[in-house]
């Protein structure tokens, strides 16, 4: 039997270029960053993060309607699903939510809100908002969380378990979060330099990222992309460091490209994961050597939005979707001379390109990787 095809048809981010997609596409465009200097107090040191306006967000919060008490992540969450569901309603107990997220609401463990910290509690929050008849699903795995949710939905609708998903991603960046990476040296102390040769690691970023996941081909318009083919494999290779071989990453890349059926000649772009750290670039590039694309144009966007955690894999995807609507490879930023030791092809400048198949990759902690293929309309 034949599976069923499934489709993004709709998507929304807040992010520290601007308040939808398009805004922070048009910022993208202008080579805009939303990376800059912070002091931090618990560090008692500067470092570079991208965040968002919390004035705006809070103003644009209280403008709509609620009756509770909501922390900043899910203040984030409602203000970025909000659209989607105003244009597609839920439309019976088959209409499911995910939310992906890497560390949730840690950050109100400063104020002893021991409960508060569960991530159960902050679906169900988000799930009550907006009415969904059943509970969200948490996909909480690293740094893979936002793209491998999109899986997820895809593979639940295909065996008719839901007619169609939205999917929630976001996470901030807190002193939890900040002190953790610092702990690892793994923070750079300039703007990240994704695949660089002078790289030194991870810019921190936080956004709020959602899409709308349906079977329902009566429901396509431009921009809307065909969810073809998907791996997500755990290499087991270390609680924090990358497969020296790329081993999780190659096997997620070749799972999607068996389930799509499509030859790896036709792939038009990848969007990488590309954290700027050493090793995670080197791995990535041995993954694509391993799998034969390496001679696809790629960029990571990490220098523009920071590594935004679990909201990352769908932030990504939803700026290829809108770089393929407007026929554009945008440029790796900070990238100017390649720093890994197996050919890949960085996009070092925007480049003007028609793209059809696109491939999503995210690789994280844990030794968990993820890769999506995606087919543009």
């Amino acid at each position: 039997m034949e599976k069923r095809k499934v489709y993004i048809t709709d998507t929304n981010c807040i992010t520290p270029l601007g308040l939808d997609v398009k805004s922070t596409m048009d910022q993208l465009i202008q080579g805009k960053s939303g990376i800059q200097s912070y002091e931090n107090k618990t560090l008692n040191e500067s470092f570079y993060v991208s965040k968002l306006d919390w004035n705006l967000i809070n103003e644009s919060f209280e403008r709509l309607p609620s009756n509770g008490v909501f922390t900043p992540l899910e203040k984030l969450m409602i203000l970025t699903l909000k659209p989607l569901v105003d244009s597609y309603g839920i439309q019976s107990a088959k209409t499911g939510l995910i939310i992906s997220t890497t560390k949730g609401n840690i950050d109100v463990l400063q104020s002893g809100q021991e409960q508060g910290v569960l991530l159960s509690n902050l679906s169900k929050k988000i799930a009550h908002y907006f009415g969904f008849e059943q509970e969200a699903i948490v996909v909480s795995n690293a740094c893979v969380s936002g793209i491998l949710a999109v899986a997820v939905a895809k593979r639940m609708i295909q065996a008719g378990v839901y007619d169609n998903f939205y999917v929630l991603a976001g996470d901030l960046v807190s002193d939890f979060v900040v002190s953790g990476f610092n702990s690892f040296q793994a923070l750079s102390d300039e703007p990240c330099k994704p695949y660089d040769e002078t790289r030194k690691g991870v810019t921190l970023g936080e956004a709020g990222v959602a899409v709308y996941v349906t079977a329902d081909a009566t429901q396509l318009k431009k921009g809307s992309v065909a969810v073809i083919g998907d791996g997500a494999v755990n290499d087991a290779n270390h609680i924090s460091g990358p497969s020296r071989t790329g081993e999780g990453l190659y096997q997620s890349i070749e799972s999607a490209f068996n389930e799509a059926q499509i030859n790896k000649g036709e792939l038009d772009y990848i969007s990488a994961h590309g954290t700027a750290t050493l090793y995670n670039d080197e791995m990535e590039s041995i993954a694509f050597n391993r799998s034969g694309i390496h001679h696809t144009s790629l960029n990571s966007l990490k220098g523009y939005f920071g590594h935004t955690l679990g909201a990352s894999g769908l932030l990504e995807t939803v700026i290829a979707m809108a770089s393929a609507q407007r026929g554009i490879v945008l440029g790796s930023k900070g990238f100017e001379k390649i720093g890994v030791t197996n050919e890949i092809t960085v996009s070092a400048q925007h480049n003007e390109k028609k793209i059809r198949y696109f491939l999503k990759t995210a690789s994280g902690f844990g030794g968990c990787n993820t890769a999506v293929l995606f087919e543009t309309f």
